[in-house]
């Protein structure tokens, strides 16, 4: 898992399917969709290490460039 895009195929082979037309909100409802799936025990933990990470960077990006 390396991008973005991974996570959403991730996402998908559980039938979640986000987009809601904001990109930090997507980010932000994807980390929560991860971390259920971990809590549901569906996820082995480095790959929700993995995306947990991925996902945090994407939203700390969109952060500064709100800042802007």
């Amino acid at each position: 898992m390396k991008t973005i895009y991974d996570i959403q195929q991730l996402l998908k082979q559980y039938g979640t399917m986000i987009y809601v037309g904001h990109r930090l909100s997507d980010l932000q409802l994807m980390e929560s969709e991860v971390k259920d799936l971990y809590q549901s025990q569906l996820l082995e933990p480095k790959e929700f290490q993995m995306a947990l990470f991925l996902l945090r960077h994407e939203i700390q990006k969109e952060l500064e460039k709100q800042k802007k």
